[in-house]
């Protein structure tokens, strides 16, 4: 869901309001397609997110923390060099295309030197490129003749932009010459496609129902002037429809308001989970080829088990075999019938021979059978309730997996597994020097609560709980831990049954209704020594059946 022009202009004026004067600090890289910049301005650091993901290119003041990939790319290394200490000049679009272009100051070798960071946010062909005097320092995206045979980007050469449209600006041309280059005999929606910059599928079909009430020229005035108002608007399963600059009185769908620009994108962005840490996807793989190993070997395990509870068949067929043992030449029979000596009614058995053993090592086999089967059950209990333990324990590593969205949270997933004995150590690999943070949010009276993103969070978030403070989990479902921090004060239902509902949408439940959440005091929650991570026992717990829901503010 890419943000038009015409809404960036919006963006461009923030950004600019915001970090015009402030101070780049850091810069970091969390993947291919994703950096941030740290903005020192007095009494404060702003984070600035770019991405360049072609489901949701972006760039926005963000309220999260920055992750850094263990060994930057060449590109992070570039912009470190070169902009690092640097003062940003200016934030500016270009014309109403989905261009940023972010001036920075540096000072080198005494020299002051003005360099340009172009975020260029067109889909798939988007880009981040360093600029200094025309030329192309380095890109995020480096593109040769091999890839496209419009526009290379490489470093060195004369920086290209994107190539212009001949249309009308609307904050530069005016309304009446806007007006008169529609064509009448065009849709409404799709002439002003064709005439206005910036002016995409969603603005112009605002425009367009806009109109329906008032002249094309009115609408077009109400446009320019209207204040900003970040709109995202969501449909009923909270997949992303649209978001805007303004507000969209056409497009159905539940809408969302947001004070900044860069909320609103930074909320779509979580929606619609464009960011995958690296490994993410390689241990949600081992994740389930170790639940599938685990899965198979209690089915094996199973079927033992039913074969040892007919152990006493064996035995049957051992003695019996032991009485007519003399009646039966060596060798000769692939199996035997006999009358069942434990039978009141003279009723005759079959016994399965094999023709390569004697008749009495055959009675020594259905012997060796019966006391396998019978000493093995206990064995086998003990094996399937450790591999059913394992196949729980591996669940709760699935749906961390899936919930991870920082470098910090896979970092701490990726320590359980070796723990764990399901990863062997890298080595020399630089770990994370930062513990990854739950995630919290509130409840419509403003009571704390949070979320256990992976185990060891879950054990933090244990430890640090109040002992009234409010435990919850899905009840035999695999999910996150939530505490409610209400601490002695006694929650409201409408609270409790809030927190309820987050548990059960950080769940593996949450696409099902009436979800059973066990809930209780945290002075009732007991760790067993050696347990796993994660894992807790408590007692008195009560239960609500909550269908799962996940609308409140997060940070």
């Amino acid at each position: 869901m890419n943000l038009e022009g015409f809404s960036m202009r919006a963006l461009a004026l923030e950004l600019n309001d915001e970090l015009a004067g402030g101070r780049v600090d850091k810069i970091s890289q969390q993947s291919r397609a994703a950096l941030s910049m740290a903005i020192r301005q007095p009494g404060r650091t702003l984070l600035l997110q770019l991405s360049i993901n072609p489901q949701n290119p972006s760039v926005y003041i963000t309220s999260g923390t920055a992750d850094n990939l263990p060994e930057p790319p060449t590109f992070c290394m570039v912009l470190r060099k070169n902009l690092e200490n640097g003062r940003i000049a200016a934030v500016r679009q270009r014309q109403l295309d989905r261009v940023i272009d972010i001036d920075i100051d540096s000072m080198a070798s005494g020299k002051l030197n003005t360099l340009t960071l172009t975020v260029e946010l067109v889909g798939k062909y988007s880009n981040i490129i360093l600029i200094k005097d025309g030329l192309i320092v380095d890109a995020l995206k480096k593109i040769g003749s091999n890839s496209s045979r419009v526009r290379t980007v490489l470093p060195n050469q004369i920086y290209q932009p994107p190539p212009a449209q001949d249309k009308l600006n609307l904050f530069e041309t005016s309304v009446e010459e806007i007006s008169a280059r529609i064509d009448p005999t065009l849709r409404l929606d799709k002439a002003l496609m064709n005439v206005c910059q910036g002016f995409g599928p969603l603005t112009a079909r605002e425009a367009a129902f806009r109109s329906s009430s008032q002249s094309i020229e009115s609408t077009l005035l109400e446009l320019k002037d209207e204040a900003p108002s970040p709109t995202l608007v969501v449909d009923g399963n909270g997949k992303v429809l649209a978001l805007s600059s303004i507000d969209l009185r056409h497009v159905d769908g539940k809408k969302f308001k947001y004070e900044t620009m860069s909320a609103m994108i930074e909320a779509a962005d979580r929606m619609m989970s464009t960011y995958v840490p690296p490994d993410k996807d390689v241990f949600t793989r081992l994740i389930r080829n170790e639940l599938r190993r685990a899965t198979n070997k209690i089915e094996v395990l199973r079927r033992e088990l039913d074969e040892s509870e007919n152990a006493a068949e064996w035995k049957v067929l051992a003695d019996n075999l032991s009485t007519y043992r003399y009646q039966f030449k060596d060798h000769a029979d692939d199996a035997i019938e006999v009358e069942n000596i434990y039978s009141d009614r003279a009723e005759r058995i079959v016994i399965p021979m094999d023709k390569r053993l004697t008749v009495a090592a055959n009675v020594q086999a259905l012997y060796k059978k019966y006391d396998k089967l019978k000493r093995g059950a206990k064995y086998i209990n003990e094996q399937t309730d450790k591999c059913a333990e394992e196949i729980g324990y591996l669940e709760t590593i699935e749906h961390a997996l899936s919930v991870a969205m920082t470098l910090a949270d896979v970092d701490e997933i990726r320590a359980e597994l070796i723990a764990g004995g399901y990863l062997r150590q890298a080595s020399k690999r630089a770990a994370s020097s930062k513990k990854s943070a739950p995630l919290i949010l509130h409840a419509p009276d403003g009571t704390e609560i949070l979320i256990g993103k992976n185990n060891v969070q879950n054990d933090r978030l244990r430890q640090s709980a109040s002992p009234n403070d409010i435990w919850l989990h899905t009840k035999d479902i695999p999910g996150s831990h939530v505490i409610l921090k209400c601490g002695d004060v006694e929650p409201s239902d409408e609270t409790l049954i809030c927190a309820a509902k987050v548990a059960a949408h950080y769940s593996q439940a949450s696409g099902s209704s009436k979800v059973p959440v066990d809930y209780v005091r945290c002075r009732a929650l007991k760790k067993p020594s050696g347990s796993r991570p994660g894992f807790v026992v408590f007692v008195g717990q009560k239960t609500l059946y909550v269908t799962p829901e996940h609308e409140l503010d997060a940070r």
